[in-house]
């Protein structure tokens, strides 16, 4: 299987996000080393896995808390839960 070698620019436009926040908030937070990107030869460069990116694009957004029933308030918290108000 061949994999696509993004740099951080190529992947902030394919993506529309800037580069400076694909650095600084999405890297190593939800983009981690040696699963989304990878450092050729340990150097500083990243090159980002586009299969590993589109495959899990979705799931931190899948993980927001449930959609309360109609009628009923509800408060997103952390950790997923909901307080029903």
């Amino acid at each position: 299987m061949s994999e696509t070698y993004l740099t951080t620019d190529q992947l902030a436009e394919r993506i529309h996000y800037d580069a400076r926040t694909i650095r600084t908030r999405l890297k190593d937070a939800v983009l981690l080393e040696g699963v989304h990107y990878i450092r050729p030869f340990g150097g500083r460069k990243l090159l980002f896995i586009w299969e590993a990116i589109q495959r899990d694009i979705g799931t931190a957004s899948s993980k927001i808390a449930p959609v309360a029933p109609v009628g009923l308030a509800a408060i997103p918290m952390a950790g997923g839960r909901v307080a029903h108000g």
